[in-house]
């Protein structure tokens, strides 16, 4: 399988909380780790949605996936056409070596064509995910899709305008 060596795994020890209507690094400590299993059933997932309602992109070490990330054809929000950058991973050896940037660069591009102003991302809120969203230009979301932050609470949501 393709997933069967992909690696996602996350150390956290910092997240971002809002806190009195304001964001705090707070400490959180946990491990994050996908099984075989759930690779296999994400893949599986993502294979459904691209045939269904989201463009996909991979990156490849010869034929093992080693990052992938997708995006939703679904257009929302009221005052900015948004979005959503559904899935974004890097397998963890692959990390720190631009294959995010480029996947994000691919996902930027394909918003673009679907007529969007805004890519949104319920985004993990450890200290790492930030620092990474805010590297790529990803700002908190000026709109925030209540369905999405509903979904996950602990997420920070954002936005990169295109």
């Amino acid at each position: 399988m393709l997933h069967d060596d992909f690696v996602r795994h996350q150390t956290v020890t910092e997240c971002w909380r809002k806190i009195d209507n304001d964001w705090k690094l707070v400490p959180n400590v946990y491990e994050e780790n996908w099984s075989q299993v759930q690779c296999r059933e994400i893949a599986e997932d993502v294979v459904h949605r691209i045939n269904l309602d989201q463009t996909g992109f991979g990156a490849f070490d010869d034929e093992r996936i080693i990052g992938f990330a997708t995006v939703s054809h679904r257009i929302f929000g009221a005052a900015a056409r948004y979005v959503q950058l559904v899935c974004f991973q890097i397998s963890e050896k692959y990390r720190r070596q631009g294959i995010g940037r480029k996947l994000f660069s691919m996902a930027y591009e394909e918003a673009r064509q679907l007529g969007a102003d805004k890519l949104y991302i319920s985004a993990h809120s450890s200290k790492e995910s930030q620092a990474a969203y805010r590297a790529l230009g990803c700002t908190p979301a000026e709109e925030v899709n209540q369905e999405l932050a509903a979904a996950e609470p602990f997420d920070v949501q954002m936005e990169c305008r295109l």
